[in-house]
C-alpha cells in the first residue's frame, strides 16, 4: 500500500523503508514540529498513522543483563546497512541503491561498508522540531555572537547552504542503587590568639581568628533511582558538542516508528551497550557521591568506602535528532551541529586574527592613556 513501510522479520536482511505519495507515488519526508508526511513534490500531506505503543509511557525498557550477555529476544535486534566516516568515526544508515554520500558530521566522502551489522533497534525517539531553516538562523545567530569570528562566515552559513537532519543514537539506562558509605565528617571551629602585627612603623597586637577542623568518623546508607541516564552512543562527535546540546526533553520521546525517518537520516550506534553501561555507571557514581557528602553533613566531608548496590537494570536504544553543517570557509573547514528539538548550537571555533590584532591594539592604547592620564595627575 502505497505510504506504508514494509515490516522487518526479526533475522531477515536490512529492510528498507520507503514512504511514497498517495498522490504522485514521490518519496515522502517528515515535516519537522508536525505528526505527519509531506510531498516536496505535489504538496500532498499524509498524517503518520497513530499506532498502539507510541509515547513515553509505551516505551519498551529492555533487561540489561539480557543485553550484556547478547541475549535479547531476535524481535530486539535488526541488521544494518551503513557507511563509515574514516575521518570522524560516524556510522550512518543507508538504503536502497546508495553506495557513497558525503558524512553529514564532517563532509567526508564515504563509500558503502561490506556486509551489514545486526545491532539492537530503537526503542524510541524524539521527532526533529526545527526546520532546515530554523536550524540554520539558530545557526547564524549563534555565529554572530562569536567574538573576533570572521565576520563573513556567518554571512556564509546563512546563504541557503544544505543543512543535514540525523538522528544521532543515545543509550539511557535505568537503575535502583543503594550504597552503604564510611568516612569522615568536619566541623568547623575557631580558637582566638593574639599576634603582633606593625602600624605605620609601630608594633601592635591584635586578635585574629584561626579555623581548624573537628574530624568525627560517619557512616550510613543512602538510596537513588536513576531514569534515563543519558549516554552518547557514538564517537562521530566531541564531549563538548554533546554537552552543549544538552538538556533534552526526553518527555517528548516517541515509540520508535520510521515514519519519523522518513527524509532524514540516522546514523548507527559504535559505542556498544557494555561500553555505553560503563559511562553511565560513572555518571551514577559521582551523583552517588554527591548523595554521600549531603548525608555526611558538616562543613567538610571524607569518603574512606562506598559499596554501591544496583538492582532493576533495565536500557533503552533511543535516537535523537540534530542538524549538521559542515562549511570550508577560506580553505579551513568548520563543523556545526543543532539540537533539532530546542535549538542549542555548537561547532569549531573560527577565529579572526585581524580583530584579533585590532583588539590587542585598542588595549594597548588605552592602558597608555590610563598610565599618561595618571602621571599627569601625580605632578
Amino acid at each position: 500500500m502505497s505510504g506504508m513501510p514494509k515490516v522487518a522479520r526479526a533475522g531477515a536482511a536490512p529492510v528498507e523503508h520507503h514512504f511514497q505519495c498517495e498522490s504522485c507515488g514521490a518519496d515522502l519526508r517528515f515535516a519537522p514540529g508536525q505528526e505527519r508526511l509531506v510531498c516536496d513534490h505535489c504538496g500532498h500531506v499524509q498524517d503518520i498513522p497513530k499506532a498502539t505503543g507510541r509515547g513515553l509511557a509505551h516505551l519498551r525498557e529492555l533487561p540489561l543483563a539480557a543485553g550484556l550477555a547478547a541475549d535479547l529476544p531476535a524481535e530486539e535486534m535488526e541488521e544494518h546497512r551503513s557507511v563509515s566516516c574514516p575521518n570522524c568515526g560516524a556510522s550512518i544508515e543507508v538504503s536502497g541503491a546508495d553506495h557513497a554520500l558525503n558524512c553529514p558530521f564532517c563532509a567526508t566522502p564515504v563509500v558503502l561498508d561490506t556486509g551489514t551489522k545486526r545491532l539492537i533497534k530503537p526503542q524510541g525517539l524524539v521527532p526533529f522540531q526545527l526546520t532546515e531553516e530554523e536550524a540554520r538562523a539558530a545557526l547564524g545567530r549563534w555565529l554572530g555572537r562569536l567574538w573576533f569570528a570572521p565576520s563573513g562566515l556567518a554571512q556564509y552559513a546563512r546563504r541557503g547552504r544544505k543543512m543535514s537532519g540525523i538522528y544521532a543514537p543515545f543509550w539511557t539506562f535505568d537503575a535502583a542503587s543503594r550504597t552503604g558509605y564510611s568516612g569522615q565528617r568536619g566541623d568547623y571551629y575557631y580558637t582566638t590568639r593574639q599576634v603582633q602585627v606593625m602600624v605605620d612603623g609601630r608594633p601592635q597586637m591584635r586578635t585574629v581568628q584561626e579555623r581548624h577542623i573537628r574530624w568525627t568518623p560517619v557512616s550510613g546508607r543512602v538510596a537513588r533511582d536513576f531514569d534515563d541516564v543519558l549516554i552518547y552512543a557514538a564517537r562521530s562527535l566531541p564531549p563538548p558538542y554533546i554537552a552543549a546540546l544538552q538538556p533534552w526533553d526526553l518527555s517528548a520521546l516517541q515509540g520508535y516508528a520510521p515514519d519519523y525517518i522518513a527524509g532524514f537520516e540516522a546514523e548507527a550506534y559504535t559505542v556498544e551497550l557494555h561500553e555505553g553501561h560503563h559511562l553511565a555507571r560513572a555518571e551514577m557514581l559521582r551523583v552517588i557521591q554527591s548523595d554521600v557528602r549531603r548525608d555526611i553533613g558538616g562543613d567538610e566531608q571524607q569518603i574512606g568506602r562506598l559499596d554501591p548496590a544496583f538492582a532493576a537494570e533495565t536500557f533503552k536504544h533511543v535516537l535523537l535528532p540534530v542538524w549538521t553543517a559542515a562549511y570550508r570557509y577560506r580553505d579551513r573547514s568548520y563543523r556545526f551541529v543543532v539540537n533539532a528539538q530546542t535549538g542549542a548550537v555548537q561547532g569549531d571555533r573560527p577565529w579572526s586574527a585581524w580583530k584579533i590584532a585590532f583588539a590587542v591594539i585598542l588595549a594597548a592604547l588605552a592602558i597608555a592613556a590610563i598610565a599618561y592620564f595618571s602621571q599627569t595627575q601625580g605632578q
